[in-house]
């Protein structure tokens, strides 16, 4: 039997999503979310969310397309102006040229780790926005701040060749750029195995971002082998308050809704469906009994 952490990032982006989230979980085909510490339904998602003890909620840590919580003067290459680069190409391109200190990376992935721990949600796991840990140059700094706030989870976002077979009609484009990310896998495993944290054998739905519908949810879970695996989704409802904000996925966020309420409880015999609080490793303290 596989293990399956179905999982929705965005969460706090408006009121919808809010919502959309909470009632996938209560519906019982959602177990986690990744919380934006930034956003503007940020307090809402979190106190709706402490009530919930079984959905697992982690840190949607945004270095692109957004702004700090830091102040600006703390992280002035990471966000000049008091604003991230708007698109994840910039931010690789300086990444890469050495403009992005990783120290002001971390900084940030820790005021944003602790905005919500001190709301008082028990933080799962991490992941990035545009996933940008996959890169070591983020993933250092983020593995560091993850080891610094108590957070023992982390998002493997490289998606298997199952999935990838099992996902039609995307883009040729996005799927060779998927294609050529997965050389960095084994890097990020290593790193991540090093730094004593746990994560999945994998991302499921990443190259399907925008297009998941029910048929694609379907041959997903169909072709999914025994294993620890993530589906990534972003479902909430298309309401007016998504249209004042900066996202390419809106029509899109209501068809995902209505997609894991169709396809996942089909499959609830053949996957058992968890959260990432479910997989954390324990500290070392904890494993020599001295916690």
């Amino acid at each position: 039997m596989a293990q399956l952490i179905v999982n929705a990032d965005d969460f706090g982006l408006t009121a919808g999503v809010n919502e959309s989230v909470l009632a996938l979980h209560r519906a019982g085909v959602l177990t986690s979310a990744t919380l934006m510490a930034t956003a503007s339904h940020f307090g809402a998602a979190a106190a709706e969310a402490i009530p919930s003890p079984d959905l697992g909620v982690g840190c949607h840590v945004i270095l692109v397309d957004g702004t700090p919580e830091l102040p600006p003067e703390d992280v002035p290459n990471l966000a000049p102006g008091g604003r991230f680069r708007p698109t994840l190409g910039a931010f690789v391109t300086d990444l890469m040229l050495g403009r992005i200190p990783e120290g002001e990376i971390q900084s940030e992935a820790i005021a944003q780790i602790r905005k919500l721990q001190a709301a008082e949600v028990h933080v799962t796991h991490l992941d990035t926005h545009k996933h940008s840990h996959m890169f070591g140059r983020v993933l250092r700094p983020v593995l560091q701040a993850a080891m610094l706030t108590g957070v023992r989870a982390i998002r493997n976002p490289f998606e298997p060749e199952w999935a990838l077979a099992a996902t039609g009609n995307a883009p040729f484009t996005r799927r060779l750029q998927v294609k050529l990310l997965r050389t960095r896998r084994a890097g990020f495993l290593r790193m991540v195995h090093q730094a004593g944290l746990a994560t999945t054998d994998g991302a499921v739905g990443v190259l399907a971002t925008g297009t998941l519908d029910a048929k694609i949810v379907r041959s997903l879970l169909e072709a999914m082998p025994e294993g620890l695996w993530e589906l990534v989704c972003h479902p909430g409802y298309n309401d007016a308050a998504l249209a004042n904000v900066r996202t390419r996925l809106r029509e899109s966020r209501e068809v995902e809704h209505e997609a894991l309420l169709e396809a996942v409880p089909a499959f609830a015999g053949r996957h058992r469906l968890i959260h990432f609080g479910d997989i954390a490793r324990p500290t070392a303290s904890e494993q020599r009994g001295t916690a």
